[in-house]
């Protein structure tokens, strides 16, 4: 006949197993959340005040930048414009000469005629 050694040993396992209590799981739950929550909230506006941070530094970066490049293209007109004076300079040096040399014509034409 059938005995208990017959019964699938699978059987009674389930009335074994404690009933799961949906309350015990809620309130486990949000015992968890609000035990990482303050955490994870202060990890997020730690975060947050970060990437600000971030923001702040890149624009301030970027003005630097361009501070940089205004005093390069200023640098670079320094630049011209001793350029130019030297120019200039090299100019009058040359319509001094040039007088000079003029003067110098005229006096020996004079004398020519004069001779």
């Amino acid at each position: 006949g059938v005995g208990p050694s017959d019964a699938s040993p699978d059987e009674g396992v389930v009335e074994d197993l404690p009933l799961i209590d949906e309350k015990a799981v809620e309130q486990l739950t949000e015992g968890l959340i609000s035990y990482y929550l303050p955490d994870l909230q202060r990890s997020k506006s730690a975060l947050q005040e970060l990437t600000q941070n971030q923001v702040v530094l890149l624009e301030t970066l970027e003005q630097e930048i361009s501070k940089f490049k205004e005093c390069n293209s200023i640098l670079d007109i320094d630049a011209l414009f001793s350029e130019a004076k030297q120019y200039h300079n090299k100019l009058v040096n040359i319509r001094n000469e040039m007088m000079m040399l003029h003067e110098k014509t005229s006096k020996l034409k004079v004398s020519v005629i004069n001779i």
